[in-house]
Order: C-alpha cells, then structure tokens, then sequence
C-alpha cells in the first residue's frame, strides 16, 4: 500500500528504504520524474550499451506481427516500446505506459522523431491496467517489474489484456549466483552503481542495487508467472546470467 507522503530525495529515511529496495509507489515516481533526463545516459554508462539488444531480444520473445498491437508496461523512456512498433509496423500499434510523467515526456519525444511508427504514451498504474481483456497481442515490461508494489497483481494485469495465445515477456536484471560472476556483480552493484549514483541522484543509484536483490531469481520469477494465467514459461538468461528474459503465454 502506498503511503500518503514521502520523504524528500537525500532525507535519511528515504536512503535507508531506498537501500532496502523497499520505497513505495508516491517514492518511484518522484525518483524516476527526478532522474528522467539522466536515465538513457545513466542506461548506457551502465550496461556498456547493451541495454538496447537485451531489449531487442525482448521484442524478439514477444513474436509480433505486423499489424498487431502490444503493451509495453512501466515503459520509461520507451526504448522497448518503440522496439516493439518496429515489429508491428505497417498498420500495428504499440502503447507505452508508465506512472511518471517525466518520463513519458522523454518517451514522446523519441516517438516524435520516428513518425513511422505508430506508437503511444500514456499515464497508467501497472496494477490496474486501463484497457479490456485480450486487448493485446502482447504484453512486456523492461527492467520495470521489480519496481511493481505487487509483483503478481502487475503480472496478472499484462496477462489480462493479452489475448489467448499471446504473449507477455518480463525482461529484467537478476543477480548471479556463481563466482566469479558474482564477485564481479556485487563490485558493480553494491559499489560502483552507487558511486555513479552521487553524481546523479543518491536515492535512485541506492535503491537499484537492493532492488534487484530483493526481487525474485529465474526460476522464482517463472513459478510467479506460472500462477498468473500463463503458461508454456521459459526464460534465457544472457550477459553471462546478469540479465533474464521470461516469456510466458496466456
């Protein structure tokens, strides 16, 4: 349950719950409208690049045809979204939703330098979905699910709006559990992350790192979705086990 107020960015109790990869929802969306300008950089910094091919893959696992329509949900800046009217692209259309406006304008921005695709941005909670059942084609979320308040109620949202035989995919990072992987995740995360972060936003670069600790690893993930209307669930794991792709069908 979200909380009526929240503390600023950098009060004492907003980094300790950003460090548990506890805030709550009025927090997310305060973090991202503060970090909207900095996100694509910081993305890219990063993962060396290679966030957009995790998200290309992503497409890939949603088998989009042209003509179709898809949901992509917490949909930031809208990498994945725009990567999904590619596929659908001519006659197909693709929807973007996410909470933080800031964001969004980000997102519009990039859709109105590639006015070949048909794609939109919308404000929206991912635990309650504005569109009717079997409404898409597909349903995906890039590196947003662990930022959901109720990991099974956003997963059964995307799988409420795709139709029968759709599919939903959840792209998102995962911590490694073998050495030396491991040793070099928690160098990056735990340290170098946050490092980064000073110069950005303390609370965001804080709270990443204990996010993705604390959200689910692969095969919890696909035994989450498996309870959600899904089936057939398979996942990848690639960048040598730091990034998962799950993709079920409904």
């Amino acid at each position: 349950m979200a909380k009526a107020d929240f503390a600023p960015a950098g009060a004492p109790e907003a980094l300790e719950e950003a460090t548990s990869g506890t805030l709550d929802d009025p927090q997310i969306r305060a973090m991202f409208d503060r970090i909207a300008g900095l996100y694509d950089r910081m993305n890219t910094v990063m993962t060396a690049g290679l966030h957009h091919q995790w998200r290309r893959r992503a497409a890939d696992l949603a088998e989009l045809s042209p003509g179709g329509r898809a949901l992509d949900v917490a949909t930031g800046t809208g990498d994945l979204a725009l990567e999904l009217a590619a596929r659908v692209a001519p006659g197909g259309e693709v929807i973007g939703v996410d909470f933080s406006q800031r964001m969004l304008d980000v997102a519009r921005a990039k859709a109105i330098a590639q006015p070949g695709l048909r794609v939109r941005f919308e404000t929206g909670n991912a635990l309650a979905l504005a569109y009717p059942d079997g409404e898409f084609d597909a349903a995906t979320v890039g590196f947003g699910a662990r930022n959901f308040s109720d990991l099974s109620r956003g997963l059964a949202e995307m799988a409420r709006v795709v139709r029968p035989g759709g599919r939903v995919v959840v792209l998102e990072i995962t911590t490694p559990r073998r050495p030396p992987l491991s040793t070099f995740f928690s160098l990056w995360f735990d340290r170098i992350v946050p490092a980064l972060g000073r110069v950005a936003d303390s609370q965001a670069y804080s709270y990443l790192p204990s996010s993705v600790r604390r959200f689910p690893g692969p095969d919890e993930l696909a035994a989450v979705m498996g309870e959600c209307r899904l089936r057939q669930i398979r996942y990848v794991l690639t960048a040598g086990g730091i990034i998962a792709l799950h993709v079920g069908v409904v």
